[in-house]
């Protein structure tokens, strides 16, 4: 336990806090310890034996307020002893809770319709917090502290780190199996553009049918890489390999046939990382997700470490040591489906810490910061296209002023031309306004 809280201390203290300087910052209530710091986190009771892993130990509503954040638990309090300042937020469990997703871990009871912990449900929605990332708002206050203590602290540069521009392959193209293009054909009864689609897909180039939306996604990603350069700005499009048979698994991603070989030699092409997109089925059985990678790394000819699960179905905190198992290295799940914004209460990567055995992994979290179908689908945030826009770039400022990465999740499908969805606009609009930061 003494590295996972080391390292969350690291992690609200800043990167660039020395090491010398990290071992003055002590995390104890033993009043005989203090000397030994210059400043004390003092614990609040959450990792105590008897509340770890109770329904007592979650935050109660509503939350107290140091300096104008919420914090989970403690008291917003600072005061010295003899020469040791102690901080009685306990900003360190707080973080801990955050990042680890303790809370869905406590809450098993609490699911939707696809076993995911519904974002309207979580503390960071409750509370009202969920479009501000409060863990980089306790890291502000604590370099305060810091500084105040005599450290030596420089201020944050107000920029985004990262962003990545990632797409899920769920559906490739509408019209390009016989079931897709009857059901076109027979809508074009009605809706004669509809039948006339499907067959110009059906029988034509894969380019022709409406889904097929990558070289106009890749061409906007490629854009803004041009605009920031490699290491600010990486496209990944996640790959299925697998699935049940369930309706959420369904159309079989089969990546041997010739449009998916299509598919990723222009991904390849294009520079652009191929990530495995673990299936419905692997987000139930996580055992599934290593024949999928073996499968995905086999036609790729590449290696895959990263993921983001089908549905955004992670459904438990601890099942993420099946993607540590198989050399997953970065995990781009943790998002909400229901609500955009900041899930792990942070805005930069993370590691994933375990809430059943309380132990540090390597395995980078990346908390998903925007999907396109949380800002229009009826069932979630349902916001028009002036609405949208403007939530997008809120939470893109966000990220910028607190030096953090932005991630973003298009689907090919949510493009398409259509008159009904604004989707194909609004991600032109982000990408021309992150082409300015």
């Amino acid at each position: 336990m003494s590295e996972t809280i080391q390292y969350i201390i690291r992690f609200l203290a800043g990167a660039d806090i020395p090491e010398n300087e990290l071992q003055r910052i002590g995390y104890t209530s033993d009043v005989t310890e203090y000397p030994k710091y210059s400043i004390v986190i003092q614990p609040s009771d959450f990792f105590d034996a008897n509340v770890y892993g109770t329904k007592e130990s979650l935050p109660s509503l509503p939350l107290k307020i140091w300096e104008e954040v919420p914090i989970l638990f403690g008291e917003p309090v600072i005061e010295k002893v003899d020469n040791t300042l102690v901080l009685k937020a306990d900003i360190v469990a707080g973080t801990y809770f955050l990042i680890s997703r303790y809370e869905e871990m406590i809450r098993k009871d609490v699911r939707d319709t696809h076993g995911r912990f519904p974002g309207k449900e979580s503390l960071p929605y409750r509370a009202g917090f969920i479009d501000r990332p409060i863990i980089e708002e306790w890291g502000t206050l604590f370099r305060q502290v810091l500084r105040d203590a005599g450290f030596t602290i420089p201020e944050t540069e107000k920029k985004i780190q990262k962003i990545y521009l990632t797409h899920d392959v769920d559906q490739m193209a509408h019209f390009r199996n016989i079931r897709g293009m009857l059901g076109g054909f027979l809508r074009g009864i009605r809706w004669p553009k509809e039948g006339q689609k499907a067959l110009r897909s059906f029988f034509g180039n894969l380019k022709y049918d409406p889904w097929y939306t990558f070289p106009f996604l890749y061409k906007l990603d490629t854009g803004l890489i041009n605009v920031l350069g490699n290491e600010r700005c990486e496209t990944i499009s996640f790959f299925r390999a697998g699935g049940g048979k369930t309706r959420e698994d369904k159309p079989v991603s089969n990546l041997l046939l010739p449009d998916y070989k299509t598919l990723i030699n222009y991904t390849k092409r294009k520079n652009i990382t191929i990530g495995l997109h673990s299936s419905y089925l692997a987000g139930k059985n996580p055992e599934v997700i290593k024949s999928e990678k073996q499968k995905l790394d086999k036609i790729t000819n590449k290696i895959s470490t990263y993921n983001r699960h089908h549905f955004l179905g992670s459904r438990e905190p601890g099942d993420m040591q099946a993607l540590v198992d198989v050399g997953i290295t970065d995990d781009f799940t943790m998002g909400y489906a229901d609500m955009a914004g900041f899930r792990l209460g942070t805005c930069r990567p993370v590691k994933w810490i375990n809430p059943e055995t309380q132990k540090l992994s390597e395995l980078l979290l990346h908390g998903l910061t925007i999907m396109d179908s949380s800002l229009s689908d009826k069932r979630y945030m349902y916001m028009n296209a002036h609405e949208a826009f403007h939530y997008c770039e809120q939470l893109i400022n966000t990220v910028e002023g607190y030096n953090g990465e932005l991630v973003l999740l298009w689907h090919n499908t949510s493009v398409e031309k259509r008159p009904d969805s604004y989707h194909r606009k609004l991600y032109r609009d982000i990408i021309l306004l992150l082409q300015k930061k």
